[in-house]
């Protein structure tokens, strides 16, 4: 099994890659999902912001896919394209 390693410019991906701006979305989504069930607010219907949750991230793993001109360079391998 391969050691994990970081990537050289990890903290540009972290602070400006959409697919990590999306991703953490998605967990705060998620996380809103678990908590409206204990709360049960009127007007929010079951599985909303699981619904929305799952469309953020497929947006993630899209967003993954493009480059993007602020992450150019280092060991960002799909941006260097």
């Amino acid at each position: 099994m391969k050691k994990l390693e970081l990537i050289e410019d990890w903290r540009a991906v972290l602070t400006r890659a959409w697919s990590m701006k999306f991703s953490i979305l998605a967990a705060i989504l998620g996380g809103l999902e678990v908590g409206v069930q204990y709360v049960q607010p009127a007007g929010i219907a079951n599985g909303l912001f699981a619904g929305i949750a799952s469309a953020v991230s497929l947006l993630a793993g899209m967003a993954r896919l493009v480059a993007q001109t602020e992450l150019t360079g280092g060991g960002n391998e799909a941006s260097a394209k």
